[in-house]
């Protein structure tokens, strides 16, 4: 381990003790997840943007959802990759700080966007008549545009504070990738003011979009129970029950991981909840909060079923096409 008097030009992120042939092995697991997830979310954004009938608030918030997703698990995926990979576990300082900074303000734009989608379910559901005149195309784009905004005022301070810390007991970070307890392990300075807001923040931007999912979910249940009929209120539950599902556990691992006054005393715990979250979770919500959908697969449908015509009518003309060239020089 090095010791530096001042700061650190790099970091080396020590990840998991699985030696190497156990590290290749994760690593292509981790690549299999990532492809998967950058093909699925990629997949729906463009399902939703070439097919009119999914250009709803609904999809609109799922298209944005899957975007978030493939910039969230390439913030930490590549460069893990890469650490196991090649063995090679040093990054630069300025590069931790920027994975860092994008790291909690992309996870903080998450928790705000599934809040929104929260409040267009409950619209959806208990205020159907009025649901497009209080979605309209402007509320929504002001919503998602709100949700970057707090995300990137909320986590500009914290991570200046952090890069201006000193860094003079070592350069080897507890954990695969640049997170704040590990960063605060390693300073000499006093980094109670930041814990402090750190967890102010957190507990904050957690705990409120919680409360107010929850509080959205219990008039979309109450509303649901008066349904008459059993088919109405299943399919009514089946389209909300995911989401649910899917911040529940977002927010479950987010309040251990860091609703906490003080993130450096169960490092070691935190890396398994990271991988759920920066890897698993995005692997896991095309299939989970799109792909599964009905419109989603009539959509899914007619575009294979459009593609595949016009690979058809493109060979035919080539092969009419040589076959005139071909009679034609004889």
């Amino acid at each position: 381990m090095e010791t530096f008097n001042r700061t650190v030009t790099k970091f080396i992120l020590l990840g998991f003790s699985l030696g190497h042939q156990g590290e290749i092995l994760l690593a292509l697991v981790f690549l299999a997840m990532y492809i998967t997830s950058l093909a699925g979310n990629m997949l729906i954004f463009c399902l939703v943007l070439g097919n009119s009938q999914l250009h709803t608030p609904m999809y609109f918030f799922l298209c944005n959802f899957s975007v978030l997703d493939i910039m969230f698990t390439s913030v930490i995926s590549p460069q893990l990759l890469w650490n196991l990979l090649s063995g090679d576990k040093s990054i630069p300082f300025s590069a931790c700080m920027a994975q860092l900074y994008f790291y909690f303000l992309l996870g903080t734009v998450e928790f705000l966007l599934l809040t929104s989608m929260s409040y267009d379910r409950y619209v959806a559901v208990c205020k159907p008549l009025h649901y497009h005149t209080i979605m309209r195309g402007e509320v929504c784009v002001k919503m998602v545009l709100a949700s970057w905004l707090c995300g990137f005022l909320s986590v500009l301070c914290p991570t200046i504070q952090i890069s201006r810390l000193s860094f003079c007991r070592s350069n080897s970070l507890n954990h695969f990738f640049c997170d704040t307890g590990p960063l605060l392990e390693l300073s000499c300075t006093d980094t109670r003011f930041i814990e402090l807001m750190d967890f102010m923040l957190s507990s904050l931007v957690i705990i409120g979009s919680v409360v107010l999912t929850l509080i959205s979910y219990a008039c979309i249940i109450s509303t649901i129970l008066l349904i008459p009929t059993t088919t109405s209120r299943i399919k009514a539950f089946n389209t909300c029950a995911t989401h649910l599902t899917m911040i529940s556990i977002s927010s479950g691992i987010s309040i251990f991981t860091y609703v906490t006054p003080s993130q450096k005393e169960t490092l070691d715990a935190h890396k398994v909840p990271a991988v759920l979250t920066a890897i698993v979770c995005p692997f896991l919500n095309p299939f989970l909060f799109t792909l599964k959908n009905d419109s989603v697969k009539e959509a899914l449908r007619k575009t294979v079923q459009k593609t595949c015509d016009m690979i058809m009518e493109n060979v035919l003309a080539t092969f009419k096409g040589n076959k005139f060239v071909l009679g034609k020089s004889l």
